[in-house]
């Protein structure tokens, strides 16, 4: 089950990078609804999903749908019927490259290598940032 691996790293690696994006104020521009609301009118963090001014439900079951369909039928790994791709996390499905082909071995080896840690280093950046983020409500721990 690497593939899961790889697949929860790269997820936590971009949920770690739009996390300290958004706390620093950089937010899409424009309205994220046809009602003139926009990005910046959203909290950061998990009070987006869960808070007061959460985003809508209708728009959170746009994200899980647009999710499951990558899921399903993107996103493909040898393991959930897709043809063996060179090695487990192998999303590619035969339609990105970028330039992947022209490594040496030790060279690829070296780079999911890095990308494995990488990902478990993401898995826990972001697991921290979410518990500073519900601890600092309850008062236990200083703002930093």
């Amino acid at each position: 089950l690497r593939y899961v691996e790889v697949k929860h790293g790269r997820i936590c690696q971009l949920a770690f990078l739009g996390q300290i994006t958004t706390r620093n104020g950089v937010h899409l521009s424009g309205d994220i609804d046809y009602s003139g609301h926009s990005f910046e009118s959203y909290p950061n963090g998990l009070a987006a999903v869960f808070g007061d001014n959460a985003i809508p439900q209708a728009g959170l079951l746009q994200l899980v749908a647009f999710v499951g369909f990558l899921e399903l039928f993107v996103m493909k790994d040898s393991a959930n019927g897709a043809e063996p791709g060179d090695f487990p996390g192998d999303f590619r499905n035969g339609a990105l490259d970028f330039g992947w082909d022209t490594f040496d071995e030790e060279t690829k080896l070296s780079k999911r290598a890095i990308e494995l840690n990488n990902g478990r280093a993401a898995m826990m950046g972001i697991l921290g940032l979410m518990v500073h983020e519900k601890l600092g409500e309850i008062d236990m721990v200083a703002d930093l």
